[in-house]
């Protein structure tokens, strides 16, 4: 079975358990993907299936280095907007145009889930890093500054990677050892406990976590 699956974060919602605790979930469209290729030991140096994300709107324009893919690995199918990679011991067992679909999960299973994060622009140092700031008080003329970013003697410049003001968000990031709550086969959607990075509509890559 598929260690994994590519899905859409479609919102939050809570649900409530039999002893009437609430609890908060994300509610995630896993699949259906498609096997589009296989990668093999002897010609790739590893096992692995790369399957696409079935939408319900597919892309309208796709480039040339894609169509040629999937005219030549694929047998033709349709291209789909998302590929990804997924390692199997046995690649033989995912003929190319099988579906992988969200039963490979099972309510209480462990996952880790990739996905973009939010975008929130230029921030500060305050927002972006957290840094505490100065005192509010009046006349410290020290609220919302970074404070020292290195000596001035030596050696007189600024490391890379000091903690200052940019672009915050719109970066991937991964959540660990997430728990499933239910899988619905018939919608091919899963609940997950808590949150999930990202906005509503963004691409989600879901693995089991080992």
């Amino acid at each position: 079975m598929a260690n994994g699956i590519l899905g859409i974060k479609v919102g939050m919602t809570q649900i409530f358990q039999d002893n009437g605790a609430v609890v908060p979930v994300t509610v995630i469209k896993a699949g259906p993907c498609v096997v589009t290729q296989h990668k093999t030991q002897a010609k790739d140096g590893y096992n692995a299936i790369q399957v696409g994300l079935v939408e319900s709107k597919p892309p309208k324009k796709v480039t040339k280095p894609v169509r040629g893919h999937f005219e030549k690995t694929a047998k033709g199918m349709p291209p789909t907007r998302l590929l990804k990679e997924f390692k199997v011991e046995e690649v033989d067992k995912y003929p190319i145009g099988s579906l992988v679909l969200a039963n490979i999960f099972t309510p209480n299973e462990r996952v880790t889930i990739t996905g973009k994060s939010k975008g929130r622009g230029f921030a500060g140092f305050i927002k972006r890093h957290g840094f505490g700031g100065g005192r509010a008080t009046h006349g410290s003329m020290f609220h919302r500054a970074p404070g020292s970013i290195g000596a001035s003697a030596f050696p007189s410049r600024v490391f890379k990677g000091s903690r200052m003001a940019g672009h915050m968000g719109n970066t991937n990031c991964t959540v660990k050892n997430l728990q499933i709550v239910k899988v619905d086969e018939e919608l091919g959607v899963i609940l997950v406990k808590g949150a999930v990075p990202g906005a509503n509509g963004n691409y989600l890559v879901i693995r089991k976590a080992f």
